[in-house]
């Protein structure tokens, strides 16, 4: 039998993480949603200081013809050559408190045993609770603060943060598993499923960003600066609202969103903020087809809104 231990290399800062911090957990590759995950990971690298404590090994974990690497060819050679990491690294949040972050590419691969190598290193730090982010497409409008499905046990966040509460199947990814695994032993673990506008799904949307860190914020404690990232989000909004408040059929179809969603969050018996009274749901294809119509009819060179589809 293989040993999950075998999938990571472990650094000489290992040694001195102290024990009891909080993990959070972000992986790339699968329905990331407004790049919710990867500004979450590219935010955490640029604005926070930290080393990292393991490596694991992407040759077994990745399929890399599914996910490429990337080179930098410069004239008549190749400069660079960027790989797929996936590390567990000890950071620092903005008033110095260290917690561990899992980052990087979700795996292709042998995902039985990258869970238990993330139990394995959970027991091993003495992680107090593990938190993680996902972000997948809903409609439901930009207009509108972003909501959250809370899964785990922790039953106070759930209460108090879970906006939908569905019972469904649907596709998983490797974290869903590792919290899946975390649960049965009983430790403390969140999972925030941060329900991004569909239309924007394909576009780099700042509130995904601002929400996933006040959700980890709201598990743990740990402080960020978003400030910037608040700013960034009041911008795109601005331009997606001169392209829908441009087209009548698109503001038509957004404000068919914040009725139903409305409806819901007053407490209305609906079974999901999804779905209307007429008991059908916003078509994801009519939205999609109208911001394309729109956005086909503007000149090539005009790139004052965002992209969004």
């Amino acid at each position: 039998m293989s040993d999950p231990a075998d999938l990571y290399e472990l650094s000489p800062d290992a040694a001195s993480v102290p024990a009891g911090l909080p993990l959070v957990a972000g992986l790339t590759g699968f329905a990331d949603a407004g790049s919710a995950v990867s500004q979450l990971s590219q935010y955490m690298t640029d604005t926070l200081d930290g080393d990292v404590i393991a490596t694991f090994d992407a040759d077994t974990l990745l399929d890399y013809r599914a996910r490429r690497p990337i080179i930098t060819f410069d004239q008549d050679h190749i400069a660079d050559y960027r790989a797929q990491t996936l590390t567990l690294s000890l950071m620092r949040d903005e008033i110095g408190q260290p917690f561990l972050l899992l980052s990087g590419f979700e795996p292709d691969f042998r995902w039985d045993d990258f869970s238990s190598a993330i139990l394995g290193l959970v027991e091993r730090f003495q992680v107090a609770t593990t938190t993680w982010i996902h972000a997948i497409p809903m409609p439901v409008p930009h207009t509108r603060p972003l909501g959250v499905t809370v899964s785990g046990n922790r039953v106070d966040l759930i209460e108090s943060l879970s906006v939908w509460k569905p019972t469904t199947q649907a596709p998983a990814n490797a974290l869903h598993l590792v919290e899946y695994r975390l649960a049965e032993t009983g430790h403390p673990t969140t999972g925030f499923v941060l329900l991004v506008p569909h239309y924007l799904a394909d576009t780099e949307f700042p509130d995904a960003a601002v929400t996933a860190l006040s959700s980890i914020s709201a598990a743990t404690s740990l402080i960020f600066p978003t400030d910037k990232l608040k700013d960034e989000g009041r911008d795109f909004l601005g331009k997606v609202d001169e392209q829908v408040h441009g087209n009548h059929e698109l503001s038509r179809l957004v404000q068919t969103l914040e009725e139903r969603h409305d409806t819901y969050m007053e407490g209305n018996p609906l079974p999901s903020p999804l779905i209307g009274l007429d008991g059908q749901v916003p078509s994801a294809d009519a939205i999609a087809a109208e911001l394309e119509k729109f956005l086909s009819s503007r000149p090539a060179d005009d790139d004052s809104g965002p992209g969004l589809v």
